[in-house]
């Protein structure tokens, strides 16, 4: 099953009617705005309307050569002038306020998505492809969007149209009404069996669009890895196939509500040459029972209950679309957020922690076919320096992750300083860490933005001390524009040193009581790593600290060395205990060093 298969799948058991109440619950705070458009849509059909009646009477004031009555006429054309411009402004007006509630409600609805996704569990996350998810909260909203404004803008007025033109028929000749009205469900017939067969396929169109975004999206990401392993022609292959397919699908969806607009205008055209022919014959019985007049009137009311039918069958394409992408957004928006915290689940501050963490009993797997951490114990004290050392898929940034609660584990228990984290807010646990991670993620932004990302009040004398502490302060002066120079997305042109740098900086302003360092020296050159070791001991003191290292160099001086393998942690020690004990860790150790 390819991607767009599986996304079909997962969105299919959402019903029309459950996705229009759906949206029903957006549109609600805009009531007001939403009586109003119908209050205008009224008057903008009620003048429009109003004027073949105006046609009418001024067609039975020309009688014939000599006996056209003029004045009767001007008052006429005037009163047809004026009913034009009051449609004109009520529907100026009315459009204005579609827009403002269609544009509302989108914000509305890409705030709650955008939202939504930073309280997604890492767990799907990690499973999903950034441009898939990027494709769902921009592309999506914004074909919701155009199909929202097109649906009430046609269907207000179409609605209003369609009764209002019945009422004034009715007003002209009830039998040649009837005529009309009886053969108008056949046009729905025919929109509707079209619609169902479009809808499907315009659903296809948009997983296959978050596919293709998804795909260019990591290959623009990692371009200097797609050059470096000539992955170019089979990445192009695979956008090749998928442009294929979302080009297919949106030929298919198209075509199939394309028939809907000349279907439908073909059986109206049907119904309308019905009347005409009903009513000469009407007309031909003389003025008593229907005049030319009342006949033109007829006609015209005739021609403008068709035209709704056609324009709303025209939007229906614009509409199945939406229908689509607003399915999207909601299965989004429907995949449970991260477990929440008890009620008064507690909230420490950064500086109400001491930095005691203890790990009990714990057992945590990403798949639960595939164990990984069985029964994983340790305590820590305040102002220790625990260093986590072993083999690649041993459960070392694993470990990192349960301490951040960015993933809940299995069993067993996780505490700061005594407190259970699985009963403090998320947002109070992650506060209480400082991290710097291995791949760098830089802001878009100035570099003295990206230094104060975690301290946004920080002054300038702050931001330049942590940054000289990091040993940036020297290549950042260099710069053309110094702090005040713009980087682009992930650092720009920065070399990957000079960006790990910036990361160790910016950690080193927001003076957390707990730190964890996961290979946050491995793209810096020796020379480098030497002053920021001297930089970290000095930020370390006094204060509980995780590092993750494969280079044994650089946790020599840690309290306490944890040896993983297996989800275990197999020896502890200081660096010359577990040296001596010529174990796993010695072994380590050796074949790193022995042959230098």
């Amino acid at each position: 099953m390819n991607q767009t298969d599986k996304n079909s799948a997962e969105t299919g058991a959402m019903t029309s009617k459950e996705l229009l109440l759906r949206i029903l619950n957006y549109i609600k705070p805009y009531s007001g705005s939403v009586l109003l458009s119908l209050l205008l849509a009224a008057a903008s059909v009620t003048f429009t309307l109003m004027i073949p009646i105006q046609i009418g009477r001024g067609v039975d004031c020309i009688l014939g050569p000599g006996q056209v009555d003029f004045a009767a006429l001007r008052r006429i054309a005037g009163t047809i002038l004026i009913m034009t411009a009051a449609s004109a402004v009520s529907q100026w007006i009315m459009n204005h306020t579609n827009n403002r509630i269609t544009y509302q409600i989108v914000k509305d609805m890409r705030t709650k998505t955008f939202s939504h996704v930073q309280e997604l569990p890492l767990s799907y996350i990690d499973t999903q492809q950034s441009g898939e998810l990027l494709s769902r909260i921009i592309t999506d909203v914004e074909q919701f969007s155009d199909g929202l404004l097109m649906g009430f803008t046609q269907l207000f007025t179409g609605v209003l149209t369609i009764l209002g033109t019945i009422l004034f028929m009715l007003t002209i000749s009830p039998w040649i009404t009837l005529i009309v009205v009886v053969l108008t469900p056949f046009s729905f017939s025919i929109a509707k069996f079209i619609s169902k067969k479009s809808y499907r396929m315009f659903l296809k169109q948009s997983d296959a669009r978050g596919e293709l975004t998804g795909l260019t999206n990591e290959m623009m990401n990692g371009i200097k890895t797609v050059h470096a392993f000539g992955y170019g022609e089979t990445a192009q292959k695979q956008f090749d196939e998928i442009n294929d397919r979302l080009a297919g699908y949106s030929l298919q969806a198209t075509f199939l509500s394309s028939l809907t607009n000349p279907s439908t205008r073909f059986y109206n055209s049907l119904i309308y040459a019905g009347v005409t022919i009903a009513g000469c014959l009407a007309a031909l019985m003389g003025p008593a029972v229907l005049s030319i007049g009342q006949l033109s009137s007829f006609l015209s009311y005739t021609s403008q209950y068709a035209k709704p039918f056609n324009e709303i069958t025209g939007v229906i394409t614009e509409f199945q679309n939406s229908l689509a992408s607003a399915e999207r957004i909601f299965t989004l928006l429907d995949i449970p957020a991260e477990p929440p915290v008890p009620a008064q689940a507690a909230s420490p501050t950064p500086d109400q922690i001491r930095g005691a963490v203890s790990l009990e009993h714990v057992d945590f797997s990403y798949v639960p076919e595939v164990s990984l951490i069985r029964d994983l114990n340790l305590a820590v004290q305040p102002g220790q320096r625990i260093a986590i050392v072993g083999p690649t898929g041993c459960g070392k940034t694993t470990m990192i992750n349960l301490l951040m609660r960015f993933y809940d584990i299995n069993a067993g228990s996780i505490r700061v300083d005594g407190t259970d984290i699985q009963s403090m807010t998320r947002g109070s646990l992650r506060s209480c860490y400082g991290m710097v991670l291995q791949d760098t993620w830089l802001k878009s932004g100035t570099i003295r933005e990206t230094i104060a990302y975690g301290n946004p009040d920080a002054t300038e004398e702050e931001i330049q001390e942590a940054a000289k502490k990091a040993h940036a302060h020297s290549f950042i002066r260099r710069l053309p524009e110094g702090y005040n120079t713009v980087l682009g997305e992930d650092g720009g042109s920065l070399s990957q040193g000079q960006k790990q740098l910036l990361c160790i900086a910016r950690i080193m302003l927001t003076h957390p009581p707990m730190l964890i360092l996961d290979e946050a020296t491995s793209s810096i050159d020796t020379m480098t790593e030497i002053r920021i070791q001297k930089a970290f001991s000095e930020m370390m003191e006094g204060r509980t600290s995780f590092i993750v290292a494969h280079r044994l160099s650089t946790i020599k001086e840690a309290d306490l060395i944890l040896v993983m393998k297996d989800g275990k942690i197999i020896e502890q020690g200081n660096h010359e205990m577990l040296l001596e004990k010529k174990g796993f860790y010695a072994n380590l150790y050796l074949s790193q060093f022995a042959l230098s």
